[in-house]
This record gives C-alpha cells, structure tokens and sequence, in this order.
C-alpha cells in the first residue's frame, strides 16, 4: 500500500473516531459540558501519558516551548468546551460541520501571526465556506443562536490552536503535545468538575470513558496521516466525520438536518475540495 493511501485510511480511521467520540458525548445525556471536557481528556491524557513513557521523551516537552505548548493547550480547551457544548445543543452534523470550519480559518490565522502567503483561491474559499455557515447558523438573532455561535467559535480556537501547532510540529513530538494538552485541560477543569459535580450512571461513565478512547484514536490518527502523506494531499478525506455525524443523528438521534443545514454542507465541503484541488495544482507546478 502506498503511503499516500496509508494515509487516506488514517484519516477515515481519525474522522470516525471523532465522530463517535461526539456522538457518545451526546449520547451522555444531562452532565455538565465541563464535566464531559474533563473525562474526555483525562482518558487522552492517560493514552498519550504510555505513549510517552514508552518513547522515552518529556512529559511536558523542551524548556523552550512552554509557551507555545501552554498556547496551544489553552485554545485547544476553550474550543473543545465550545465544541461539546454546541453538540449537546445541535444536530450532531450542524454542529460537526461548524467545527470544521477550522481549516479556513487557520490559513487567515497563519497569514496574520505567521507570515504565511494567502492565495487568491485560499480567500475565495474561505468566503465560500463562510457563506456555508450562514446557512446552517441561519441567523435569528435570538437565544437559539448561542448553540451556533459556540460551533463557530470552538472552529476560531481550534484554528488557533493548529497555527501553534504548525510550529510546534517539528519542535515536539505529537504525543507529548498530545499529553500536554490533555493535562492541562485535566487540571484546569478539575476544580470546576468539583465544584459542581453531577452524579452519573454507569452508563454515563461508560459513554465518557468511550468518548475519551475515541477521541485519543481520532487525535493519533489524524496526526500519524500527515507523516504519511501532505496534507494537501488528503485533508479532504477528513471531511468524512460530516458523514458518519449525518447517520448517527440520523440513525441514533432520530436527528435529521433541515434543508438549509444540508446546503450549508455542500456548500463548505465545496469549498474545501476546491481548496483541496487547488493545492494540489499548485504543489504540481512547484515539483515541474
């Protein structure tokens, strides 16, 4: 199998762990978002703590990148709390969807704090995509638009916290990044979790813990594609989490997605394979 297919795969494998890991954060029921950010993360921290023992690296990574990895850990929490909070409230799709919005808005994020170079194409699709939003938002201007708002935002601090990475990618390993953020998120959480703790089932701990080894396959997966493969390249393929989100509202939610939020599908993914094609025109002429 070529690396480029390796990758491919990886990359369903990750968005299907995400995928499951929303759907058992759903699934969960009535606990606190808070409390669902915590045991998500406190699993993820546990997996990538082996990982890194295993290994032989720094728990918390070179002196020098504290501050990064602290930047990093940061945004990575307010969006997964903004994340999980939109998908207790949305159509698991719409609020899928919103999230990944991220890889627009990381380009805007990279042009500004990196210097990067923005293509014409880069913009036209961020605008494309934007307008997406707009129809699955479909803007009221009332209470029922603060689900929506946090999707959008949990996408801005996602960004965020993939620019750090982008300069943080070959600075550390991915699962000591992977424990960093997960300990952190851990701790800063802990006294909010218990503060105002809320009794759960056993069946509730079963859908954390499981959204928790979800979550940490989906994490591994996606980052271990890109080692085989550009991710201008196969970063389409990660897409794939709107389409097993839409079968398990449809399926396990009886959820389904009105006509709008459907549009406002086409309408991002659209933007992204053509984002995706132009990439990869670009990368042909370089290697020419």
């Amino acid at each position: 199998m070529s690396d480029r297919n390796k990758g491919i795969l990886l990359l369903l494998l990750s968005a299907f762990g995400f995928s499951l890991m929303a759907a058992f954060v759903k699934l969960s029921g009535d606990v606190p978002t808070i409390q669902k950010t915590f045991f998500r993360n406190i699993v993820s921290a546990f997996i990538a703590f082996g990982f890194v023992r295993y290994h032989k690296e720094r728990l918390f990574g070179k002196k020098e990148n504290q501050k990064l990895l602290l930047l990093r850990s940061s945004l990575g929490a307010v969006g997964i709390v903004l994340f999980f909070y939109a998908i207790d409230h949305l159509v698991l799709s719409d609020a899928d969807m919103l999230n990944k919005l991220s890889p627009f808005l990381t380009i805007i994020f990279s042009a500004i704090f990196l210097r990067e170079r923005t293509r014409v194409f880069q913009v036209v699709a961020i605008i494309i995509a934007f307008i997406g939003t707009l129809f699955i938002i479909k803007p009221a201007f009332s209470f029922d638009t603060i689900p929506y708002l946090a999707g959008v935002f949990s996408a801005i601090f996602a960004a965020g916290a993939y620019t750090v990475l982008r300069v943080l990618g070959s600075r550390e390993k991915f699962y000591t990044v992977v424990f960093y953020f997960s300990f952190f998120t851990t701790v800063v959480l802990l006294p909010f979790v218990i503060g105002f703790y809320e009794p759960m089932s056993v069946k509730q701990w079963i859908y954390l813990l499981s959204a928790g080894v979800f979550a940490t396959v989906g994490q591994f997966g996606i980052t271990i594609a890109y080692r085989f493969a550009p991710a201008r390249e196969i970063s389409i393929f990660f897409y794939s989490t709107v389409v097993y989100s839409a079968m398990i509202s449809i399926f396990l939610f009886g959820q389904i997605p009105d006509v709008l939020s459907v549009i406002g599908y086409i309408i991002i993914f659209a933007a992204s394979f053509y984002m995706f094609l132009k990439n990869n025109q670009a990368a042909k002429r370089q290697e020419a």
